[in-house]
């Protein structure tokens, strides 16, 4: 009877989600990053709570967001997928990468975070190795927006903890882990060649992701208790896909208006790569198949194309002429205990999924572009969009 009841309020109960998600405004969106990057530029930037990462050509970085780590219970989107997010941090941190930590690491809308930190403190703990070598930097989102504030929130979001935020973050850290709101990653790339990323977690100016009062009281008695027993993740692919998609379009169309600055994001746990969806490079590479008359690629990816075009409920129709200006790491939440996110490394940005099989994780690289290839698009508009 229960499963009964499950299988119907699952639908119903997944579009009454939607009004808690996102509702980007394409102006207040656009208001709000241009506000942060004129922040990003100014020189106090600790009150503005940015900073950049200055990094010579042959250093590493990954960016990962959007764990939403929980309880460990039925309503802890985290708990399938961290398996592989610790074996990525593993890989990562034993070759010497950064780490930007791209906001809703933490799932503050519905769990107390000291309950997080007792769950999940394997993952902490793999965190951490990257706080110690001093390549570990946190940046703020919507569902834990209070990082930013002076005093960490109770379960019941309106009870203030004893303690500070900061000094809870060096209990987790073992160490002082600032919080920032953005961060400007810069790579050289030879003394007149230079990229820069700039690196947030996106959620800015939607107003209902901004952690408003009554978003976060819905999230915490309603949704919390329903997800429990309807035992659904909703950060998958194909739900919310149209507000996704929305919400990158502001995105992108942001990013392409400064031809020196590459946005990369979260917030939307849609992976975004070189500023196009994964159905989209698809369509692009069918394009490119046919034009050189590779009829075996024609193949292949045209009975891909119907599978994916299940996840996707819009398609850009200038995808063929799209910037590379906007990148989005996607999430490590999926139902399946996939997570994905952006790796920028010998001399690539990559698009990358990790993924248990037979019971490893594996690394997967989606995606991939040069370095070379991004810089020489932006200033001289040579790049093809599929290489």
């Amino acid at each position: 009877m229960a499963e009964l009841v499950r299988k119907l309020l699952r639908k119903p109960a997944l579009r009454i989600s939607r009004l808690f998600t996102s509702n980007p405004d394409a102006e207040s969106v656009n208001k709000e990053l241009d506000k942060l990057y004129r922040a990003s530029l100014s020189q106090d930037r600790a009150r503005n709570r940015t900073t950049t990462l200055q990094l010579k050509k042959d250093q590493r970085i990954v960016i990962f967001s959007d764990q939403h780590k929980g309880d460990g219970g039925g309503a802890d989107d985290f708990a399938a997928a961290r398996a592989s997010y610790i074996d990525a941090l593993k890989y990562y941190n034993d070759r010497d990468f950064f780490f930007i930590n791209l906001g809703d690491c933490e799932e503050l809308w519905k769990f107390d975070i000291e309950n997080v930190f007792k769950t999940h403190q394997d993952a902490f703990g793999a965190e951490r190795l990257f706080a110690k070598r001093k390549a570990f930097f946190k940046v703020f989102g919507n569902h834990d927006m209070f990082w930013n504030q002076g005093w960490a929130l109770s379960k019941n979001a309106h009870i203030l903890l004893e303690r500070p935020n900061t000094h809870f973050l060096q209990k987790i850290y073992g160490c002082d882990v600032p919080i920032y709101e953005a961060i400007t990653v810069k790579i050289a790339l030879e003394p007149e060649k230079e990229l820069q990323f700039f690196c947030t977690h996106g959620h800015q100016g939607d107003g209902q992701s901004d952690g408003n009062r009554f978003s976060v009281w819905f999230i915490n008695n309603i949704w919390r208790p329903l997800q429990n027993f309807l035992k659904v993740n909703i950060n998958t692919p194909a739900n919310d896909s149209s507000l996704k998609s929305k919400h990158n379009r502001i995105m992108y169309e942001w990013s392409k208006k400064d031809p020196e600055r590459i946005l990369v994001t979260g917030h939307t746990h849609q992976p975004i790569f070189n500023s196009l969806t994964h159905i989209e490079r698809l369509f692009l590479k069918l394009y490119q198949a046919e034009m050189q008359h590779d009829m075996q690629a024609v193949s292949t990816i045209k009975k891909e194309i119907p599978r994916r075009l299940k996840e996707y409920e819009t398609i850009n129709a200038e995808f063929q002429d799209m910037r590379p200006t906007y990148f989005n790491t996607g999430c490590c939440c999926f139902s399946d205990g996939t997570i994905t996110g952006i790796e920028i490394a010998d001399g690539a940005i990559r698009l990358v999924k990790w993924s248990g099989r037979e019971g490893k994780s594996v690394r997967v690289v989606a995606e991939e572009e040069k370095l070379e290839n991004l810089w020489q698009y932006l200033h001289k508009g040579l790049l093809k969009m599929v290489s």
